[in-house]
């Protein structure tokens, strides 16, 4: 891909963990990235980890539930890098609890991170994939999406962007953009790192104990998620859209 054929991407939640494997991987592949994270300062390393690299890229702040400051950052995001026409809804957060434990604020705000990012990033980015004629929007769901105890909110916002992914398929196919979901099983990341933490299990432990379970008898990685969703930015993909793929080790739905 040349410089002036180089496309922007805008990965939501990418200052670590799966977000951050996923912007230095489709740097990699060629794109600008948008490195969006709540905390702009937290950017830093993956956007350095990418121009280390010889790719491009920018650190942007934004709470992906507030519409200003969405409208704020793929603003600023194509002023800097050009229009974004690949959106990677990453952005996540836990407030685990059982249901009689939980309360109005931990529901609200896993769905408002989870739901109404997702919302809100993809009509601000939609704009100039239609005018490209061409877009990409890959979604992060989870293998909770089929329930999981402890986690009705984080849960029900991961099924929901499962139907969100396959809408924006049916609305946006006929201006060359696709959408697909992508639903992880166990991945060794620091959110997994914090339930261990929370659930006072020794990490590798914790990791040994949850290998057991899966078919290929490994933790999944950050690059097996970013693996994926590089497939699903892909020119190749171009007529796989509204699919859910579970990247769990095994079959899951």
């Amino acid at each position: 891909m040349t410089q002036s054929q180089r496309r922007t991407a805008v990965v939501t939640g990418s200052a670590r963990g799966i977000g951050a494997a996923t912007a230095v991987r489709l740097a990699a592949d060629g794109l600008a990235v948008a490195v969006v994270d709540l905390d702009e300062a937290a950017t830093k390393g993956t956007v350095e980890a990418i121009e280390s690299a010889g790719g491009t890229a920018v650190g942007v702040g934004a709470d992906v539930s507030d519409s200003a400051a969405v409208e704020s950052a793929v603003a600023t995001v194509a002023e800097k890098l050009g229009p974004p026409t690949v959106l990677v809804n990453n952005a996540g957060i836990t407030k685990d609890n059982l249901l009689f434990k939980m309360t109005d604020q931990d529901w609200d705000a896993v769905m408002g991170v989870h739901l109404r990012g997702s919302f809100l990033m993809t009509r601000a980015v939609q704009k100039h994939m239609v005018d490209a004629g061409w877009g990409r929007v890959v979604n992060l769901s989870s293998t909770s999406a089929l329930g999981n105890r402890g986690q009705a909110n984080y849960s029900t916002a991961k099924a929901g962007l499962q139907g969100f992914t396959k809408t924006l398929a049916i609305e946006l196919g006929r201006f060359g953009v696709t959408a697909n979901c992508i639903a992880p099983g166990f991945i060794a990341s620091d959110m997994t790192k914090a339930t261990a933490e929370r659930l006072g299990v020794e990490w590798d432990d914790f990791v040994a104990m949850r290998a057991k379970e899966i078919p290929v008898q490994r933790a999944g990685a950050v690059e097996d998620i970013a693996n994926m969703v590089s497939f699903f930015v892909d020119e190749r993909s171009g007529f796989v859209s509204g699919q859910v793929i579970y990247v769990a080790g095994g079959p899951k739905a």
